[in-house]
């Protein structure tokens, strides 16, 4: 469908155009007159699919019918929620690509960074702040924003944010709001805490879900190779420098000691390399990504958290060195390439005691993934590699889950031992003694 046909005002048709977007996607055709309609939304689409312009372009129409001039106030009229840092520089550089040729201000809040810069912005007055909710407290706490004003509410990567723990920080965002708002909830899956926030949240919404819960990108070719533990990173190595690599390859690792440590051997391996995750600060995370994006460095290391909301353009690899432990974010680490009509690949390094994700992982895709088999003639093992068992990570989910299918036993312990019994000795034990 194309963008003419959707009711935007010429200044946006106009952006679009010079940002090259021709058609729109699903679901944008679909939310974009809903929104702009006034109706509270709850839309589902995986990643890649244009999420962002489907609220962001109504949105600022809205906001510049109803003032076109920036107001000058603390006060915004739109708030956007995001889980991550990353996802929020995306976001608002989208306002500020899709608004070029009008006068709303939108500005960025999230923590990592000295608050200074943003509260000097947020005197000058913001209509539109894109944030991640605890910075954004911290600024409602010392009365550098006023959240009364606001209209219209997005919560982008719902899903994420309470995977994150933000839940709490979301009800006391919600409680600074006024009651009557428009509210937008959009993320890549909806599991069934999503839809009972969104009970709580929206008002009679249009539900559109343009893919089925937890779908993969289509234009995505996945791959296992069967490799043990100790041999993970001299065969990621061997693929990267001699396969038919790419110039550009994002990897994920389960922890973020785990991401600085491939990173370090990569580099020692002579491939460029960055890590990104939680830990890093805003400012080495930010050079990191944007070294890989000039293709300054050819391996993204990242985490679960911090790669959520990467947007790098045509991402043609990503590369499973560990598989996570919930299924359901393998969706999310591969919806980082096969976005926006070009096709990828997702690459998955399985050792033994990964099989159980891996089969919850084709439960999750509906398919079984195709194991390429390996030629480790020409795999050689870095020195000292392998050598000693890294240790095993353990989930806490998976620990309780246990426990509480274990069976509660009585115990025999040392005061009710029957007499005369002897504990266990080795062999001869009792004559030598």
């Amino acid at each position: 469908m194309s963008f003419d046909s959707l009711g935007l005002r010429p200044e946006l048709l106009r952006a679009v155009q010079e940002l090259g977007y021709a058609q729109a996607t699903p679901i944008q055709s679909r939310a974009i007159p809903s929104v702009l309609e006034g109706r509270d939304l709850l839309a589902a689409a995986q990643t890649g699919t244009g999420k962002t312009a489907a609220f962001a372009l109504p949105l600022l129409q809205r906001l510049s019918d109803t003032h076109p001039q920036p107001r000058g106030s603390r006060s915004p009229r739109a708030l956007v929620l995001v889980p991550t840092r990353e996802l929020a520089a995306q976001v608002h550089q989208s306002f500020v690509d899709f608004g070029r040729h009008l006068q709303q201000h939108a500005t960025l809040i999230f923590g990592g960074v000295s608050p200074r810069p943003q509260v000097d912005t947020l005197r000058r007055g913001v209509d539109i702040v894109i944030a991640t909710p605890g910075r954004l407290l911290d600024h409602a706490n010392e009365r550098n924003i006023d959240l009364r004003d606001v209209r219209h509410l997005v919560l982008d990567e719902a899903d994420h944010m309470l995977d994150m723990g933000f839940i709490r920080d979301i009800r006391r965002v919600l409680a600074l709001l006024p009651p009557k708002r428009q509210n937008l909830l959009f993320s890549a899956t909806f599991s069934e805490e999503i839809r009972g926030l969104a009970k709580g949240l929206l008002h009679d919404p249009l539900t559109v879900e343009v893919s089925p819960r937890n779908a993969p990108a289509e234009l995505v070719e996945h791959r296992v190779h069967l490799v043990s533990q100790g041999d993970k990173r001299a065969v990621l190595s061997h693929l990267l420098r001699n396969g038919d690599s790419s110039p550009q390859t994002l990897v994920f690792t389960r922890t973020k000691h785990g991401a600085n440590r491939l990173a370090d051997q990569l580099e020692k391996d002579g491939l460029g390399c960055a890590a990104i995750h939680g830990n890093k600060s805003q400012n080495a995370r930010t050079k990191a990504l944007e070294d890989f994006k000039a293709y300054r460095v050819q391996v993204l290391v990242a985490t679960d958290i911090a790669a959520r909301g990467l947007d790098i353009s045509e991402l043609p690899q990503v590369v499973n060195y560990e598989l996570p432990h919930v299924p359901e974010d393998y969706v999310h680490r591969i919806g980082r390439t096969g976005r926006a009509g070009c096709a990828g690949q997702a690459l998955s390094l399985v050792s033994d005691d990964e099989q159980d994700r891996l089969r919850a992982i084709e439960k999750v895709l509906g398919r079984k993934i195709q194991v390429l088999p390996l030629d480790r003639s020409q795999i050689q093992r870095p020195p000292g590699e392998g050598l000693a068992r890294e240790p095993r990570h353990v989930d806490p989910r998976a620990v309780a889950q246990a426990q509480a299918r274990r069976p509660h036993h009585g115990t025999t312990t040392t005061a009710a031992r029957p007499a005369g019994s002897r504990r266990w000795q080795p062999r001869g034990a009792r004559q030598r003694a």
